[in-house]
């Protein structure tokens, strides 16, 4: 890269570390931590959830499946993302909110233990934690690939760099350096994607007009929305997986409505996200589908994302589109941080040492951040071994989407009131026998089938939740509250007082309700 490309990502990442440092102003508890203090403005909320929830992944493995298949990637990678978080607008992301509001939570499985039971909760939360560690592996491990191309440096070098920084902003700054940073994120992104998009169609020789000629130019299959091994199978899976994840499985989306101040607010949020999905992936990705025409012959498509900006941009915004690749990576991993923070600092600790239920509020905010400095060094070591696990589509789509339903299904369904007398028989369950389910298919029948090895996890453990909870229900006063106080009374939004049906199983660190 020339200078001025290193003047620009040096730039980025110098803005970042002082959006984390003014935003450390703005934290003084756990909850300003964890969820902004409930005074995040929906926009940011949106845009932070729209950047959270897709990393530099986008620019390598699902670059290559654009650049390999065509269109399809769009169509069943991100088309879901937006249906499933329109759904959340209406149905999670208003009962998140009142969540944090009406029960103080910080983190999203705090409310586990009491409507479930402590058993469930633990179970959620350490399988949740260690998916997440080879979840954000996967996004350092993607950047790297695209550092390596662009500078030559090594892979290691490349996942310790990127690691770093953001260790250092969401540490600082927790959810409120995550979000604004995810909005300086957004910005940069914008810019050079847009640079990109306006290059590629300069290149296909027709100008704007390039969006609607260069389909009859792409190869045999490029065109169709489901080709090759992404079937309508696949695709129905991953709607239903994306549906669960993107409403609260993913727990730092969850964490984005909780951090709004009203449910109306939270459910603007979503529907902002939900937008972003639909328009910004299709920007994204034109660039690698028309590679197939422009450069049909790159070896490692992996890499084609990167290879076009070193081929077309000139000095200064190669460096602005590499910071804007590392943005969608940083932005992800940061607050996968920090509701991973939440979860253990919150969830776990309690359950395992009893000392840590009354701790004084600055020391349960320590304990907040050197949890986030501990995930963060785990994920980045995992991800120097990336090639072990799959690579990063391998981590991305075999792994984390298939064990992701039985860890959210219960959280999730919990949450609604037809639900509300599946009890823990119902959750522990289907999240056993879900996890089962994938180890069965993924590692005993050794099976290479994507559609199988996401399917079977999901339909098991959406099935023996529901069969166990209408065979063997489990009315609980307590349960029945919590349900009935996170919907709307007479389907509005309104915010009438509730009482906690309960007191806290374990109480978590820094509470002081």
């Amino acid at each position: 890269m020339a200078m001025l490309d290193w003047a620009a990502l040096g730039g980025y990442f110098l803005v970042m570390l002082l959006i984390g440092l003014w935003s450390h102003r703005r934290v003084g508890n756990v909850s300003d931590y964890f969820t902004g203090g409930g005074k995040m403005p929906w926009w940011l909320s949106g845009i932070s959830h729209h950047m959270s929830g897709y990393s530099a992944a986008v620019f390598v493995a699902y670059a290559a499946i654009a650049y390999s298949y065509g269109i399809t990637v769009y169509v069943w990678a991100f088309l879901p993302l937006a249906f499933g978080t329109a759904v959340g607008a209406w149905l999670f992301a208003p009962r998140w909110q009142r969540l944090r509001k009406r029960y103080a939570v910080a983190s999203p499985l705090e409310y586990l233990a009491r409507r479930y039971d402590i058993p469930t909760q633990q179970a959620l939360a350490w399988s949740g934690a260690l998916l997440k560690v080879f979840d954000v592996a996967a996004k350092w491990a993607s950047v790297a690939v695209l550092l390596n191309v662009f500078t030559g440096v090594s892979m290691t070098v490349g996942i310790l760099l990127t690691g770093i920084v953001t260790l250092l902003y969401c540490t600082v700054g927790g959810l409120w350096a995550d979000a604004l940073t995810d909005f300086g994120q957004f910005l940069i992104q914008g810019l050079a994607a847009l640079t990109m998009l306006w290059v590629v169609l300069d290149r296909l020789g027709d100008g704007p007009a390039g969006l609607v000629t260069l389909w009859d130019r792409l190869p045999d299959g490029h065109g169709k929305p489901l080709v090759g091994p992404y079937t309508a199978t696949f695709l129905g899976a991953y709607v239903v997986v994306k549906l669960f994840e993107y409403n609260g499985g993913m727990w730092n989306l969850a964490q984005r409505y909780m951090a709004t101040d009203s449910p109306k607010a939270a459910r603007r949020s979503a529907g902002l996200s939900a937008l972003l999905y639909v328009v910004w992936p299709a920007v994204l990705l034109f660039p690698p589908v028309a590679a197939a025409v422009l450069m049909p012959d790159i070896a490692d498509p992996e890499k084609v994302y990167a290879l076009m900006a070193e081929s077309y941009l000139p000095a200064g915004l190669v460096g602005l589109t590499l910071a804007g690749m590392f943005s969608h990576t940083m932005a992800m991993a940061s607050s996968d941080a920090n509701a991973v923070s939440a979860v253990v600092t919150r969830d776990i600790i309690p359950a395992v040492v009893r000392r840590a239920r009354e701790l004084p509020p600055a020391t349960a905010l320590l304990l907040a951040r050197v949890c986030t400095v501990v995930f963060i060094s785990v994920s980045m070591a995992v991800a120097v071994e990336a090639d072990h696990f799959g690579g990063v589509l391998g981590i991305i789509v075999g792994l984390v989407a298939a064990v992701m339903g039985p860890i959210s299904i219960p959280m999730l369904l919990g949450l609604l009131p037809a639900f509300r007398r599946f009890g823990p028989r119902a959750a522990l369950s289907s999240w056993a026998l879900g996890l089962l389910g994938y180890v069965l298919v993924k590692f005993v029948l050794d099976s290479a089938d994507q559609t199988l090895v996401i399917v079977t996890p999901l339909a098991t453990s959406l099935v023996v939740y529901l069969v166990v909870g209408l065979i063997s229900p489990e009315p609980d006063d307590t349960a029945d509250a919590i349900v009935a106080a996170l919907s709307p009374a007479g389907g509005g939004d309104d915010e009438r007082p509730t009482a906690d049906p309960a007191p806290r199983p374990a109480a978590a660190p820094g509470t002081t309700d």
